[in-house]
Formats: C-alpha cells, structure tokens, sequence
C-alpha cells in the first residue's frame, strides 16, 4: 500500500514514516510513501501558497494553484484522495478498514483557514476528521488516519493482535499486565497467573464490558443495535449494573 502526502511542511511527516513500526513495514516493502512539498508548485519567487479569503473574514486560504499542480504531479485524479478536516466525516474504526483495502491513498494536509473549496470539488474523494475538535496541523491529522490504516494491512502486525483490540466486537479493550508480577504493592490479577484459559476469557470479556459501559456506553447500544453481544455479554452487563446499583 502507497501513502502519498501533499503538505507545506514535509519534515512533520517524514518522522512518522521513518520510525517504529512504520519504519519496519516500509523496510519489507509492505508501505510505500511519497512526500510532495505544495510549496516546489507555487509559481513566483517567495513561493506562496496562501492568500486572503473572498467575503473577508480572518485568516488565510491555501491557493488552489499550487494544490492543484502538486495534485496533477501524482495523478491524484484516478487515486483515492483524503482531505483532512474537521468539518470531514469522523474516522472510525470502520472507516479505516474500508481505507485499508485501497492500493493508495493521497493526503492533502490543509493550514491556516484550510484549502479553496474548488479543490475539494475537483479532487476529493474523502474529506475525514479525526475529532470534534480543531488543530493547525493538516499532518498531524493525516498521520493519524495513516496511522490507524496502516496498521491493518496485511503483514504489518499480527492479526492476533488486532482481534484483541478496543473496538473488537464494538467493545473497548480490556485491562493488560506484564512483569513484575508486583509492582510498588500493586499485584498482577490472580485469574491472569492460573493457567486457566477459560476462566480468563471471562475475565476479559467482564472487564472489557465494564470499561466500555464506564467509558463509551454509547457502544453498548450500538452493539446491541448490531447484535454483536452474546448472551454470556447480557448476562455480565446485568450483573455489572447491579453490583454497580
């Protein structure tokens, strides 16, 4: 899979692609990525590639000039392209998997006020969010949708360890230990040293519950929605609540 990132400061990005596991999967040859600097398409000499807005108002707007060159310079036209934005659809769990089928994903990363609305008509094939919130940085949005991509292409992590994931089954992850067995008096839960593998998935699939019904109990009614809760999911959540009354 290809990552290809349109941004005004490619340096930002290039540490992601260049460090843990990133750096590993692009080693094998699993991801490739292209870092194109908007700035090398602007046409005069101090390389601008921002202006004021029509209708007034604060703040500058990335020129379509420039975008649209670094755009045509990739062939983003028959590519899968991804504006970063919070007004974007919200990314989800979900929507990274549908993006991890993709053989390459094109990244337009947007400063100051964002980009002329032309582009995105134009060019955008996605405009995602990585929350109800706003940031200055187009490139630390997009290497968290690369990063939550990335990672569910075949070969870059185990599918072990997806399956065990927050969001697994529309519940968060459970609680996890490594050594020392105790640490400053704080001991590892005994279920997890029995040996009892059975008695440990329901270990786990309480503690999942209740951190999902503590922290997001939204995903319980979506869960429901979905019917991805078992029986054995209900009987728990019943008890949890109760304990809890």
């Amino acid at each position: 899979m290809k990552f290809t990132v349109l941004t005004l400061f490619p340096d930002i990005v290039r540490a992601f692609f260049e460090n843990s596991i990133m750096a590993k999967a692009v080693e094998k040859e699993i991801i490739a990525y292209d870092l194109v600097n908007i700035r090398d398409f602007a046409n005069d000499k101090h390389h601008t590639c921002d202006d004021g807005t029509y209708g007034g108002g604060a703040g500058q707007l990335m020129k379509p000039e420039p975008l649209s060159k670094a755009l045509d310079s990739v062939n983003a036209r028959k590519k899968y392209v991804i504006y970063v934005t919070p007004s974007g659809k919200t990314l989800t769990q979900k929507v990274a998997e549908e993006l991890s089928h993709k053989d390459e994903l094109v990244f337009i990363c947007g400063r100051y006020e964002g980009i002329d609305q032309r582009i995105i008509d134009s060019y955008v094939d996605a405009e995602i969010s990585i929350g109800d919130y706003v940031m200055s940085s187009g490139e630390v949005a997009a290497t968290v949708v690369i990063d939550t991509v990335y990672r569910l292409v075949d070969g870059v992590i185990s599918h072990e360890s997806l399956e065990e994931e927050s969001y697994c089954d529309g519940l968060l992850e459970y609680p996890q230990y490594t050594h020392p067995e105790d640490w400053k008096g704080m001991k590892v839960p005994p279920i997890l040293l029995s040996g009892n593998h059975e008695e440990i998935r329901k270990w786990r699939l309480r503690k999942r519950l209740e951190k999902t019904l503590a922290n997001r109990p939204d995903l319980i009614s979506l869960a429901r929605l979905k019917g991805q809760l078992s029986k054995e999911a209900e009987s728990m959540i019943e008890e949890i609540t109760c304990t809890k009354k």
